[in-house]
């Protein structure tokens, strides 16, 4: 599934720490496509991608793609932010049980507050200088 990608006209605020790992899932994500690592030994999902199963300890891994879709489990306002994200509070995050199982941390978009359980999606920030990832809400 290609998520819907939305243009930021600005670097990011803190860009992540790319190591030559995880350059795949952030080639991937900046064309749309969500990717995570599964263990060919245990066959859990992990997220971030990891070069290594943290459940069994394999090395055995293969990346795989998510559907970017699941329901908010969790969220807050920050209103009093590191100084690097001072131009942007106040902003919402929050945590998301994707369909796959896994639950991950994001930046939460909208202007109204979903109610916890609403159904989401995963969007590509494409910034300046290389994508990031947030959750929208379904309508």
């Amino acid at each position: 599934m290609t998520l819907a990608l939305e243009t930021v006209d600005r670097p990011r605020a803190f860009p992540p720490r790319m190591t030559e790992f995880t350059q795949r899932f952030w080639r991937s994500l900046a064309t749309g496509n969500f990717e995570t690592t599964r263990c060919e030994d245990c066959t859990r999902l992990t997220f971030p991608p990891k070069p290594f199963c943290p459940h069994c300890w394999s090395k055995r891994i293969a990346w795989v793609s998510l559907s970017g879709r699941g329901k908010l489990y969790a969220q807050t306002v920050v209103h009093a932010a590191p100084l690097v994200f001072q131009d942007e509070v106040p902003y919402r995050v929050g945590i998301i049980d994707l369909d796959e199982g896994l639950r991950i941390a994001t930046r939460v978009l909208g202007d109204v507050e979903p109610k916890l359980d609403t159904a989401v999606e995963i969007v590509v920030l494409n910034y300046r200088d290389g994508p990031l990832f947030a959750a929208r809400p379904l309508l």
